[in-house]
């Protein structure tokens, strides 16, 4: 299978710094996947990004993005790659439509429409406002379309539910998703664990610089988490081991005293299994 990414021994120092904000990173994405990185604020996930979209130069190690280092691309690489940063970036006195208009400008080839964009991420109505008026989830859904402008091979979207609600939230992953039925390679950075899990083919845990876990996340949480049950009752409530459930003397003793309310299965989150294999919360 193609590869989109590829780094090797990557590492890079911000000048003055004591200490690395990326050390030794193995990664390989392969074409169509969807990956998830995940990790606390200043954990180097950003600074992966930047590495791998060309804005910071003088890493260490190698980063190859679609088959050529990425420190021999040029500027060349933005018209393959879109980049979607948390931050919202727009003209203020343009509407939503002409900032997507505007940018369209600025590809040598053919471009995705606008209106068919906004619509994607949930903002068809408000097409003519003025980007100086949106919220802060309006402008991160913006940054993401315009990210797709133009049907790049390799998308960066950086926190891209980041001020939306449940609803909106779930209207991108489902964007995500289409995305990647297209042929796109997404990499996301999140705290959304709802959005990691549900959209991510694989997620990455990165602290301290290093990337110190990979996997599906279904496989993580079976791997480092533990399975449960949880019982409820008139006042109070209990869990018990999965596993050996039915010579549990604890649990069948519930099941004799307690007027039961309810009895779920509990699998770990990936956010339990974060704190687990890492020793540090998101």
């Amino acid at each position: 299978m193609t590869e989109a990414i590829r780094a090797h021994g990557l590492g890079f120092t911000y000048r003055g710094a004591p200490q690395p904000a990326l050390e030794d990173v193995d990664l390989a994405v392969a074409a169509g996947e969807i990956i998830g990185l995940l990790g606390p604020s200043g954990a180097g996930k950003s600074t992966l990004q930047r590495v791998l979209t060309g804005l910071l130069t003088g890493y260490r190690g190698s980063a190859r993005i679609l088959g050529r280092e990425i420190s021999g691309w040029g500027r060349g690489v933005y018209e393959r790659i879109g980049v979607a940063f948390e931050t919202p970036v727009a003209f203020g006195r343009l509407t939503l439509r002409e900032n997507l208009a505007y940018t369209a400008h600025l590809y040598s080839g053919p471009t995705r429409d606008p209106q068919e964009l906004l619509d994607a991420v949930g903002l068809a109505e408000d097409a003519g406002t003025r980007a100086a008026h949106l919220s802060k989830g309006m402008g991160v859904r913006l940054n993401v379309a315009r990210a797709l402008l133009h049907d790049p091979e390799l998308v960066f979207l950086d926190e891209p539910t980041s001020g939306l609600d449940p609803v909106r939230a779930h209207r991108m992953a489902r964007l995500i998703a289409a995305e990647r039925a297209r042929g796109c390679t997404v990499v996301v950075t999140t705290h959304d664990m709802d959005l990691a899990r549900r959209a991510c083919d694989r997620v990455g845990f990165i602290v301290e610089g290093r990337l110190v876990e990979i996997g599906e996340p279904d496989a993580l949480c079976r791997r480092h988490g533990s399975r449960q049950v949880r019982v409820t009752w008139d006042d109070g409530e209990a869990l018990f081991p999965l596993d050996g459930l039915a010579a549990d003397e604890g649990f069948r003793e519930t099941l004799r005293t307690r007027r039961i309310h309810t009895i779920h299965s509990r699998e770990a989150d990936l956010a339990e299994v974060f704190a687990a294999v890492t020793g540090r919360e998101l």
